[in-house]
């Protein structure tokens, strides 16, 4: 929390989702950053403001599902508080990637931008570390380390 700068944090693995998001967003939730679904989503959209935002870019919890995920019907929640909902792709905005790509680098050398990477050793762990993103093994970006660059 402290180290990247969060107001609040949540840990969906141990915490109770529906008393820490009211703790944690006591006024209710004005944009949600949707790239989980599942029970989290549920929850989250369970507190949705008047006019709220919520871009759509994934669902891993419902990806590896073998059949399909029946949950809470959201319709009702986005008409009430008439609220946007919109699904995009990244490749939707591939145009803007050469600025995007300058300006996040422009951020990272100016501290302004925290990341976090699992990096696994070893090619024939790349199974394993696919595995591991749908069972929340890593924190931040799951990389698979091959070998080391050659120093020329």
């Amino acid at each position: 929390k402290e180290e990247l700068g969060f107001d609040e944090v949540i840990n969906y693995k141990t915490d109770d989702l529906q008393q820490s998001l009211k703790k944690a967003c006591p006024e209710g939730v004005d944009v949600y950053f949707d790239n989980v679904g599942g029970e989290i989503s549920d929850a989250v959209l369970s507190l949705i403001n008047q006019g709220a935002r919520i871009p759509l870019c994934g669902q891993i919890s419902l990806y590896n599902l073998e059949k399909q995920d029946t949950g809470p019907r959201i319709q009702g929640q986005l008409l009430i508080n008439s609220a946007l909902m919109k699904g995009f792709i990244v490749s939707d905005y591939a145009s803007g990637f050469e600025q995007g790509a300058d300006e996040m680098a422009k951020w990272l050398r100016e501290g302004k931008l925290k990341y976090k990477e699992s990096i696994i050793e070893g090619f024939e762990n790349t199974v394993d570390a696919f595995i591991g993103l749908f069972k929340g093994e890593n924190i931040g970006k799951q990389l698979v380390k091959v070998a080391d660059p050659e120093m020329i």
